[in-house]
Parts: C-alpha cells; structure tokens; sequence
C-alpha cells in the first residue's frame, strides 16, 4: 500500500510499462517540441524548404525568395539556429545560412512525402490518419 494514499499500488500492464522504458527523456520530448514548433510556423517552414532546394543562401535572397522582410526573416533565422535548424557561414558583413545537417534535410524530405502520399478523400484515409485540405492544410479524416 501507498503510505500517503492507503491505497494498493495500481497494476501496471507489462506492455504499457515496456513503452514507457523506451520514451525518451522529458527534456528531450520538449526539446523536440519545441523544434516542432518552429518548424509548423509557415513562414519558417517556407525558408527551410528554400534551403532544402537552394542550399546555402544568403540573407538577403531568402528573404526575397519567400517574400518575407529581411527583419522578419533574420529573426526567424536566429531561432532556427538556437535550436541547431540551421547554421550560418560569415564573409565580410553577408550572412549565408543553410540546413544544419542532413537530419533536418531528412525530416523535411519526409514531411514533403508524407504530404503527397496523404489521401485527398477523407473516406479512404481511414481511423487516425489525416487528409490534404484543398486549401494546403490538414484536417482531420473523420468529423468530430
């Protein structure tokens, strides 16, 4: 029995004990979280996929490319360093960023084929899985 509750200590299911021995950390899920984040931001995700296409880019042009300000795309950039999305090469006063590693170049590939394998009829998406909105967003397969 639980001294503080005086209530016997509640059965755990093998199986649910396994998965929980294998998650990662708590710190390491909200570290995660928080790259998730920054990426799901679409004026972010728009500069990383310039990235994923063009390589290394020079401030200026990501800007251009996306149609962002250069303030809004230099503050986007400095978050997506922090947390290692991107690194920065310097020469003189211009700034050139490209993805950080090829874990980032994955993660984005994967995304980008998982968006086209989506099915476009919620009908065949089945229990738990997501559809493509016409509109370029993700809803839910079946009505709530």
């Amino acid at each position: 029995m639980d001294p503080q509750t005086q209530t016997p200590p509640a059965q755990v299911d093998p199986r649910v004990d396994a998965l929980r021995r294998v998650l990662p950390p708590e710190d390491a899920v909200a570290d995660l979280a928080q790259i998730f984040g920054l990426m799901a931001d679409a004026r972010r995700l728009r500069l990383l996929l310039t990235l994923l296409e063009g390589g290394e880019t020079s401030v200026g042009d990501l800007a251009a490319a996306t149609g962002q300000g250069m303030s809004a795309v230099s503050h986007s950039l400095r978050l997506l360093r922090m947390r290692h999305v991107v690194d920065v090469r310097r020469s003189g006063r211009m700034a050139y960023y490209r993805l950080a590693d090829s874990h980032v170049r994955l993660m984005l590939d994967i995304a980008l084929i998982h968006i086209q394998h989506a099915p476009d009829d919620p009908a065949q998406a089945g229990p738990g899985r997501t559809t493509r909105a016409h509109d370029g967003g993700v809803q839910d397969a079946e009505p709530q």
